[in-house]
């Protein structure tokens, strides 16, 4: 495989008509845009927003961010001005289960080691953040409580970007009066934090300390709500956001430009890239590739529905990512016999494709299917997914962007633009605002998940109630849901109908403009696998990063 080579950053700016006196640098190869770069490029027309999804992830992967990758740097080839944005990596998952989130061979982000690795330190600029609202809040407690605060109803937790269960629950304020007060709380990982919600949704400073000063930190002893405007903390941490909230400038692997800004995961938040980042890229554009988190289920219906809601995007095309080997495990086969040959359990597997198919087109926007191949795929099985998507008459086309970078993405890019000239996007959210927050939850239920209803537990009933007496019902609604099935058990594969999703409780983020479902046994703060990739991971003698892939 041949070396992959950097370009000066200032270089990858002036391509995409980025001016030296609009970049802040980060060494030679990355650096963050400044936001007064609106004043002189907001009032042109957008270009073309193509969103990339998947079907429901499985342990295999489907390639998704390659492919976000791989159609950019094909669509370069092709001679279109284009322009890719990403999330930034977390380090619970590059130490844990991914060991990286930059794309992979020859369809990568660069420099790599260095995204995943702290980048420019947006993650660490809003966990100190968090974790300083939460000073901020238990110091006021210990002063006197003036506002008044119920000791049960913080509900402020901590946050770190690692993933360690051991800290999901516990008990602060240990060792006597001198050492702060008892009570319980937790830590979430740190892309789940509100602040990184806010982050991803903020389109200026402004904006960004009217969100921060929304954030509801604990309830008073009348049930009212408590913010961080209340305890007079937004401005301190609009401080530690002041650089964070600018886009961060990088490369593909063949030298196109590409924004990776925000973090938020699409299980458990909002799982697309920051609306700032985005909404620059359509300014400097035509063509502007943006990836959400995991199945269209989760980061798409979420881009939709909250995203492009909020900043009137209208996406004009989605990209959904397939693989043999993902619809083979959704029709049965085992995941360690999944590079045998079996068609039964391929075509039991479009189930779970067509669903997602079925989804997309109740959001109005055209499709593409992009079939990630792997070296050990087999013609027939891949035959077999293209017949079957024409059979719907739906374009599926066989992606190599690993093997071949932007080479290998030219006939997916060709059958990108020509479904864009042919079929212009009707996109519409899949429901009303207007709509009380219990039928939001189950038209996306019923309607995306094949859900039959939706049951509560006592609490989550109480706090939807609550949260509709407080002014909250016109919110959108965030589900937090297990993104390896339609359903909240990850154990179950395909596309099951007629089962009950279990809501266990109901957050507000009331700075990010969401309420949060947290479905099933989904966690705030994922754990370490048995053998985590942080046991592979090390610093070879020369200083070179090892096992960052």
């Amino acid at each position: 495989m041949p070396t992959l080579r950097l370009k000066q950053i200032r270089e990858i700016a002036r391509l995409a008509g980025i001016r030296d006196d609009e970049l802040e640098l980060y060494g030679d190869y990355k650096a963050k845009v400044k936001l007064d770069i609106f004043s002189r490029v907001g009032n042109r027309p957008s270009g073309k927003l193509i969103n990339v999804t998947a079907i429901t992830p499985t342990k295999a992967g489907e390639g998704k961010t390659c492919t976000a990758i791989g159609l950019v740097q094909a669509l370069g080839k092709l001679k279109k001005n284009v322009f890719l944005c990403l999330r930034e990596p977390s380090l619970g998952p590059v130490f844990g289960i991914k060991g990286g989130a930059t794309g992979g061979g020859l369809s990568q982000v660069l420099p790599a080691e260095d995204i995943n690795l702290h980048f420019t330190g947006d993650i660490h600029a809003v966990g100190s953040a968090h974790n300083l609202l939460a000073a901020i809040l238990d110091n006021h407690i210990y002063f006197g409580n003036e506002l008044k605060i119920d000791l049960n109803k913080i509900v402020w937790r901590r946050c770190i970007d690692i993933s360690d269960r051991q800290l999901r629950y516990i008990q602060c304020g240990l060792g006597g009066k001198a050492h702060g007060f008892v009570h319980n709380s937790g830590f979430d990982i740190t892309v789940a934090s509100e602040i990184m919600a806010i982050l991803s949704r903020a389109q200026d400073i402004g904006d960004l300390k009217e969100r921060l000063s929304r954030i509801i930190v604990a309830y008073n002893q009348n049930g009212e709500p408590v913010t961080a405007g209340d305890l007079k903390a937004s401005g301190a941490l609009a401080v530690l956001l002041k650089d964070a909230i600018k886009p961060n400038l990088v490369q593909t692997s063949e030298g196109q430009p590409a924004f990776i800004h925000g973090g938020p995961f699409a299980n458990i938040a909002h799982g697309n890239n920051s609306i700032v980042a985005t909404k620059l890229a359509l300014k400097l554009a035509n063509y502007v590739v943006t990836e959400s988190g995991f199945g269209a289920d989760l980061g798409m219906e979420k881009f939709f529905d909250i995203v492009c809601r909020q900043e009137n995007f209208k996406p004009d095309l989605v990209v959904l990512v397939v693989s043999a080997k993902a619809l083979k495990i959704h029709g049965g086969q085992e995941e360690g016999k999944i590079e045998e040959k079996n068609l039964n359990a391929l075509e039991e597997g479009f189930k779970n494709l067509d669903r997602h198919i079925e989804n997309i087109s109740k959001f109005g926007v055209p499709l593409v299917v992009a079939i990630n191949r792997f070296p050990q795929d087999y013609e027939e099985e891949l035959m077999a997914i293209k017949l079957h998507c024409e059979g719907r008459r739906i374009k599926a086309v066989v992606s190599e962007v690993v093997t071949r970078g932007g080479e290998g993405g030219i006939e997916l890019a060709e059958a990108v633009l020509k479904t864009l000239q042919e079929h212009p996007s009707q996109f519409k959210p899949l429901y009303s605002l207007d709509l009380p927050l219990k039928k939001k939850i189950e038209i996306i239920a019923t309607e995306l998940y094949g859900a039959r209803n939706v049951e509560y537990s006592r609490e989550a009933e109480v706090e939807l109630r609550h949260l509709q007496e407080l002014g909250f019902g016109n919110l959108p609604v965030n589900m937090a849901k297990t993104q390896y099935s339609f359903t909240d058990d990850p154990k179950v594969k395909g596309a099951p109908l007629n089962w009950t999703l279990k809501v266990r409780e109901v957050r507000i983020l009331a700075g990010a403009g969401f309420v949060v479902p947290v479905t099933g046994e989904m966690m705030l703060m994922p754990g370490l696998p048995k053998h985590p990739l942080a046991e592979k991971i090390d610093l070879s003698e020369g200083g070179m990063i090892i096992g960052l892939s």
